[in-house]
């Protein structure tokens, strides 16, 4: 079982690529996505531009994606606690050591794997060209 989290407010390319990436690491992969709430905390008022049961919708109609899950912390520690990973999955961006979670799937002999991601998609980069755009 494969587990990666995130916000995946406005899903573009990068997104589905990564979703994939993870999805090919194993036979089922898991999606925990922030709540509007935590995206709020840890991304200011103006986020999430979808609330979680669209941003959940989407996801889920992702041929790579077999389960969502919404977890309200402002981290994802304690659902990843609970449903036990056998791989934990994340973008390279991250530092190894900055993987949230790395402690409970390595325990258990699991592994935690970084994902390149595909250059030249940001979500907060289409937000800041549709809003110059006068789009929103």
């Amino acid at each position: 079982m494969v587990f990666t989290n995130g916000v995946f407010d406005l899903l573009h390319p990068g997104h589905v690529r990564y979703l994939a990436d993870a999805k090919a690491l194993g036979d089922m992969l898991i999606v925990a996505i922030n709540s509007d709430r935590s995206v709020r905390a840890n991304k200011g008022p103006s986020r999430p531009i979808h609330s979680e049961r669209e941003r959940a919708e989407v996801l889920l109609a992702l041929r790579s994606v077999n389960a969502v899950v919404i977890f309200d912390e402002e981290t994802p520690h304690a659902i990843i606690g609970r449903i036990q990973p056998d791989i934990l999955v994340k973008g390279a961006d991250w530092g190894p050591d900055d993987i949230v979670g790395r402690d409970i799937v390595e325990a258990r002999g699991g592994r935690v794997v970084r994902v390149e991601l595909a250059a030249g998609y940001s979500t907060t980069d289409l937000i800041r060209k549709a809003r110059s755009s006068g789009q929103g």
